[in-house]
């Protein structure tokens, strides 16, 4: 556990459990992770001390909390509260919540003690601060005159700061942890739930050093006490003697791929020069810890050859989809789109989901939270409702929507079916681009409500519906490129060529290169001819990758672009949002206009966009501050 004291004075050091594990590991070293049984265990204590300091004081353990697991299965839990034979100290029961009443009728340690190491015999110690947590228990240990067993012991917060970068994890305390992997417990400051928790933070950390090579207990007490830069064989020697891997690799542009030990992918790059480029990870003097880590690790290096700078970036998009590296950034923080769709009942409504299944859909959002606040501001001025009870198709809106008068429903009430069918056929035409009368009436309430002097409502209202104007006007541009059967473009390769693109519903189908003097359409129509069988599916962009899709529509945008022939109309919705991106921009640059009046260099996002403040309709108007008018000065 985190110690509950600031500087906790343990007798029991990381590099004692070092020294117990290999002591103990033996023959186990070799056990596959799978079949190793882990103890997970958790301690609440009375405070930092696990021994009697120079005052001849020390401090007892409280609760004991432990889960056994194998192969990813709980297989047993221990939990007991523990006589500490002293009073609790006020500030550990308002941490913890564990008061001298409870305990006083709890075994003490010298009952509980046996039964716990009969309960991790044979096992690994696992602890979230393991100097804090096996010192305690050491200390007990030696208090009942039992020998302590020196099993090998795992620490998460030294395997987590291994594992994990401090770009990625900034803390490695567990609640932080837990936040993090997303753990179906949180850490309570109770025995059983920390250990509970601590758990999930080791299955995921274990998970995530599997594609490493990591594959038995011996195995990972190396990789948990290996650290630092150049690892392997004599440092950066050993990795400047790896050169050979690089040799053969062609000077064109393309993807590279460094593989493992179990031809495991450990990093994927692009690049305009794969020989060059190659060779420099090599050198040794990288200052990137992780990267240097990783060529150490490297057993070989694949490539695939691509005819121009856009071919390279779409195959490395698929290739972290596909392999998720571990040493590259974007498998550390994978794009998990979150979307806005309407459901499919009598009377729909707009609902936040992961993986759409059908075409029509606002996003992507990289949070929940921001598409949140997109339905809502669509909801708002489209009329579909925000109830969330089910209504059959005989039903009508109203009597199950509860009346607020804060947030309202925006659907009328009394509506049956075909009347309130309206509303989601707005919204529709809103998404589709064919209509759009809802981000009129939108910044139409943003000028009367900063007329009506309630300048903190409008700009709040202005900051959301900028939002959800370029998100719109995004998914609106993408999907017109997803919509397009196939599409061909050129670019000028800077030496008299073309550098040849054939695009299917949104998604790269064939790429080409035509040197200078060679004519581009044979070319074009053997591409075209070779190109890949791209199937759309029921979901937004036909399943393509969002960030596919992004990367081609930025290509096509660039200077000197061509389109050579398309299969159907390559335009955006007469209606749609990119009629109002100059509004949206406008506001944006009074947002930030006011953030720098307020002195603020960084304003929470929260307060610019999810601030829960409310009209006091009927009161006095909301104070007037400086740069909080819709459009501030520069509007």
């Amino acid at each position: 556990m985190d110690g509950p004291g600031s500087e906790p004075q343990l007798s029991f050091s990381f590099r004692d459990a070092d020294l117990s594990e290999a002591t103990a590991l033996g023959a186990a070293a070799d056990t596959a992770l799978r079949q190793t049984t882990f103890v997970v265990v958790d301690l609440e204590t009375t405070g930092g001390r696990a021994r009697p300091g120079a005052d001849g004081l020390g401090d007892a353990i409280t609760e004991i909390g432990a889960v056994k697991v194998r192969g990813g299965e709980i297989i047993g839990e221990f939990a007991t509260l523990v006589d500490p034979g002293r009073a609790i100290p006020p500030k550990i029961v308002e941490l913890t919540g564990i008061t001298t009443a409870m305990v006083r009728d709890a075994p003490p340690i010298t009952t509980v003690l046996p039964m716990f190491l009969e309960f991790a015999h044979g096992s690994v110690l696992v602890a979230h601060n393991a100097g804090f947590d096996i010192g305690f228990l050491a200390a007990a240990a030696a208090q009942c005159r039992i020998d302590w067993p020196r099993p090998p012991v795992v620490c998460t917060v030294r395997l987590a700061r291994r594992v994990l970068s401090r770009e990625e994890a900034p803390s490695v305390r567990l609640s932080a942890l837990a936040r993090l992997i997303g753990a179906a417990t949180q850490p309570t400051h109770r025995a059983l739930d920390d250990a509970r928790a601590t758990v999930e933070v080791l299955h995921a950390l274990i998970e995530r050093v599997g594609n490493q090579g990591v594959r038995t207990l011996g195995d990972l007490m190396s990789y948990r006490l290996s650290g630092g830069r150049n690892t392997g064989p004599n440092g950066g020697q050993g990795i400047r003697a790896k050169r050979s891997l690089a040799r053969g690799l062609p000077h064109r542009p393309g993807v590279y791929l460094f593989r493992g030990p179990s031809s495991e992918v450990l990093y994927v790059g692009t690049t305009g020069n794969l020989h060059r480029r190659v060779g420099q990870y090599f050198t040794g003097g990288d200052p990137r810890g992780r990267i240097n880590e990783m060529v150490a690790l490297a057993t070989g290096v694949d490539h695939v050859e691509c005819a121009h700078p856009l071919e390279a970036g779409v195959r490395e998009l698929r290739l972290l989809a596909a392999h998720a590296p571990p040493y590259n950034r974007r498998s550390r923080f994978p794009h998990r789109w979150w979307w806005v769709v309407l459901t499919d009942e009598p009377f729909p409504r707009l609902s936040v989901v992961r993986e759409p299944r059908r075409p029509r859909a606002v996003g992507p959002f990289r949070s929940r939270a921001d598409a949140v606040d997109a339905a809502g501001v669509i909801a708002q001025f489209t009329g579909v409702r925000t109830c969330t009870s089910r209504i059959g198709k005989g039903g009508e809106h109203g009597p199950a929507c509860p009346a607020r008068e804060v947030s309202p429903c925006p659907a009328g009430r009394g509506l049956d079916a075909a009347r309130y069918a309206e509303a989601p056929n707005r919204a529709a035409d809103l998404i589709d681009g064919l209509d759009d009368a809802a981000l009129s009436a939108a910044v139409q309430r943003v000028a009367d409500l900063a007329g009506r002097t309630r300048y903190e409502s409008a700009a709040r209202l202005r900051d959301l519906t900028a939002s959800t104007v370029e998100v719109l006007w995004r998914g609106q541009r993408l999907g017109a490129l997803a919509a397009v059967e196939e599409l061909v473009a050129a670019a000028p390769d800077d030496a008299g060529g073309w550098h040849l693109t054939v695009v299917r519903y949104g998604q790269l189908a064939a790429a080409g290169r035509a040197r200078q003097g060679v004519p581009p359409m044979p070319v074009v129509d053997a591409l075209r001819g070779g190109a890949q069988v791209v199937l759309p599916r029921p979901a937004p962009l036909g399943g393509a990758l969002v960030e596919e899709t992004s990367l081609i529509a930025r290509w096509l945008n660039q200077t000197g672009v061509r389109i050579v022939c398309s299969t159907g109309v390559f335009a955006s919705p007469h209606r749609s949002a990119g009629r109002w991106l100059h509004w949206a921009a406008a506001a944006r640059s009074a947002r930030h206009a006011a953030s720098e009046l307020l002195g603020e260099a960084h304003p929470a996002v929260q307060e610019t966009l999810r601030g829960p403040g409310v009209d006091r309709l009927g009161g006095p108007a909301q104070p007037v501050l400086p740069g909080r008018q819709p459009f501030g000065m520069t509007g």
